[in-house]
């Protein structure tokens, strides 16, 4: 396993917990924390025993304050910029690619890129006092590398007031946004988050790749290349030994036993 100084690292009951973990910085996404994100990612990716990932922070009050703003304003040459800004995209698509379901844990504010990270993954559960927002704009900056993530996850209208205005939206405006997926108060967080990873953690996980690949791949298709994609994979699944087990234990009113073929 790598070693890590910006983010720890966790695998416990099938679920792999990636803590960013650079308070000082409020978890600011620095070239070395997502390139030792993209390494978690690949390795939670390539351990049979990691069914679920979880992304949270260490930090009381922020998941991620955004892109870290003391590169973007300093000196070193554009191109090097523009190779950080491609870690990002790194980390979008093997977020998209995982083949395992992923959670956010929003246990604080999820502001400018960190927004990107979260609406990459696939469910997203905040506590009551999260904060989610854009506010590039208001330094000058506007938030590229993750628009194309919220026009996908947030009706058009509310996503070009988040780009413009640089607001911030509370949890439950979130919630009505349709970025988050649940709120809950602070004392009810950790047992909410691990009600969910403990559920994706007991389907099967042959068939929850086939899922996952079928999202991620289908997103931008036309509406008949996907449903013919899409059958494909049905038929897929169909010969699966876990489909039939899934079926078999359902009348049979038991808890099926994956095997994973």
């Amino acid at each position: 396993m790598p070693d890590f100084e910006k983010i720890r690292y966790e695998v416990a009951d099938h679920v792999a917990t990636i803590t960013l973990d650079d308070p000082d910085t409020r978890n600011a996404l620095s070239d070395q924390l997502l390139a030792e994100l993209l390494a978690a990612l690949r390795e939670a990716k390539a351990d049979d025993e990691v069914r679920v990932v979880v992304l949270t922070s260490s930090h009381e009050k922020v998941f991620s304050a955004g892109g870290n703003l003391a590169a973007f304003g300093g000196d070193s040459p554009t191109v090097h910029k523009f190779t950080g800004a491609q870690l990002f995209v790194d980390a979008f698509r093997e977020l998209g690619e995982l083949g395992k379901p992923s959670i956010v844990a929003a246990n604080g504010h999820v502001l400018a890129g960190s927004l990107g990270i979260a609406l990459a993954c696939d469910l997203i559960i905040a506590k009551d006092t999260a904060g989610f927002g854009t506010p590039e704009i208001n330094v000058g900056l506007f938030p590229f590398m993750i628009m194309a993530l919220i026009y996908r996850n947030v009706p058009r209208k509310k996503a070009t007031e988040m780009l413009l205005l640089g607001e911030r939206m509370t949890a439950a405006e979130a919630l009505e946004a349709g970025i988050v997926n649940k709120v809950v108060p602070a004392e009810e967080f950790d047992a909410a988050v691990a009600e969910w990873a403990g559920k994706l953690a007991s389907k099967s996980p042959l068939i929850m790749k086939l899922g996952k690949d079928a999202i991620w791949r289908q997103l931008d298709m036309p509406l008949m290349d996907a449903l013919d994609y899409l059958r494909s994979q049905l038929a897929i699944e169909l010969s699966t030994e876990d489909a039939f087990e899934g079926v078999k234990a359902f009348f049979e009113k038991r808890e099926p036993e994956w095997k994973g073929r």
